[in-house]
């Protein structure tokens, strides 16, 4: 019953870019703490170098002819997540590390509700779960909760941070 609560509880808690303040973040959190708001979106066009705007959902098309794109991650890229009903604004990760194939570790800002939100996570877990072992469907962690969630986001593919070939 507990490990429900909690995933129900973690479920909800989720956010991809809200723009709810967040208060005090734990030591040994997986979070920074920091005096302001810091959403998904500025922090990642800070930490990878693209110059894309809008939401998180709308980097994918956005970068279009501009930057790479591909189903592969590696350490630089941008993670795209696609806009679902629990993340309205889609959501976007930088690619710490590459662990194995079906694992990665990302850096992100704003994933987590409550006294996270705001936040930025370092080095978190992202799990592929697609059948084709494509990167469109994952699962993150959620520190809170201190596990991987149930919760399959879809997810568009990696940004990465060189420009595109003209004509391709």
């Amino acid at each position: 019953m507990r490990r429900l609560v909690l995933l129900a509880v973690a479920g909800l808690a989720l956010s991809a870019c809200g723009a709810n303040r967040g208060g005090p973040v734990a030591a040994g959190s997986g979070y920074e703490a920091s005096d302001g708001y810091l959403s998904c979106v500025p922090y990642a066009r800070a930490r990878s170098g693209l110059d894309l705007r809008g939401d998180g959902w709308r980097w994918w098309e956005a970068a279009s002819g501009r930057y790479a794109r591909g189903p592969r991650p590696r350490a630089g890229a941008v993670l795209v997540f696609q806009r679902t009903g629990r993340l309205r604004d889609g959501h976007v990760a930088v690619v710490s590390r590459v662990v194995d194939a079906r694992e990665i570790r990302v850096d992100h800002a704003n994933w987590a509700s409550g006294g996270l939100r705001g936040r930025v996570a370092r080095d978190q877990p992202v799990i592929d779960v697609s059948p084709r072992n494509d990167w469109t469907e994952v699962r993150v962690w959620y520190p809170p909760a201190a596990v991987v969630g149930n919760t399959v986001f879809p997810a568009y593919g990696f940004i990465l941070p060189e420009r595109a070939m003209a004509g391709g």
